[in-house]
């Protein structure tokens, strides 16, 4: 029965900060290695046979520490997206005793806030009101401005989990996906057929970890959140 997990990456500097952080590149808090350390125990207890990731070194870091506590484990970063990093940093995958390969594309991205990108979400609250913002950050075609929609993430990450994950997991596979809040709740609204409504009120925080089981035609036979 293949398993898929989802893990939202751990705090970031600017989650700290109480910034939007969207596609700008920051790294994770200080003092996360104790998290870090409990995710492992959770996850590689399974068996895991690929991980997927998104170029954002928030994401790339988590995996990386929570591989620290695997014994003999570590990460290599395969580049599915176009680019001389694609061309000139793959490699024909042989001997994965030592190792895990983790894929990693852009359509795993985090939404894209625009213009609100940096800004203090408190502040943003004062000036345009909870209720928009609310709608901005967990609506699904409200847009901040300049910004990406959750429909529009969906556009992404969908076909690319179907393409990539769905495969690995109909060949038996059990795959972790470590991404960002809106990417992991675009995926969470396909795998699960939560509706266009209701998938406002879907939250995973950080470092939150969901485990689905599938039967061999990838119905959910059971979930368990962290």
């Amino acid at each position: 029965m293949p398993k898929l997990f989802l893990l939202r990456h751990l705090k970031s500097q600017w989650n700290l900060e109480n910034r939007f952080s969207g596609w700008v590149d920051v790294p994770l808090m200080k003092n996360t290695a104790k998290k870090a350390k409990e995710l492992a125990k959770k996850i590689f207890r399974f068996k895991i046979d690929t991980i997927y990731s998104s170029p954002l070194f928030r994401n790339q870091q988590c995996v990386a520490l929570i591989l620290e506590y695997v014994n003999k484990k570590y990460p290599i970063f395969i580049h599915l997206d176009k680019g001389k990093m694609k061309k000139w940093g793959n490699f024909r995958a042989t001997n994965k005793e030592n190792y895990i390969p983790v894929f990693i594309s852009e359509n795993l991205n985090e939404r894209y806030y625009g213009k609100l990108q940096g800004l203090n979400k408190k502040k943003i609250i004062q000036k345009y009101g909870a209720e928009k913002v609310h709608l901005w950050r967990r609506g699904f075609r409200f847009s901040p401005p300049g910004g990406e929609n959750l429909e529009k993430v969906l556009e992404r990450t969908v076909p690319f989990y179907r393409k990539y994950i769905e495969k690995d997991l109909k060949q038996g596979k059990n795959v972790l996906v470590v991404a960002s809040h809106n990417s992991l709740r675009a995926l969470i609204k396909y795998i699960e057929k939560i509706s266009d409504k209701d998938i406002s009120d879907i939250e995973v925080p950080f470092a939150g970890l969901l485990r689905y089981d599938f039967d061999k035609s990838l119905k959910i036979k059971n979930k368990k959140t962290f």
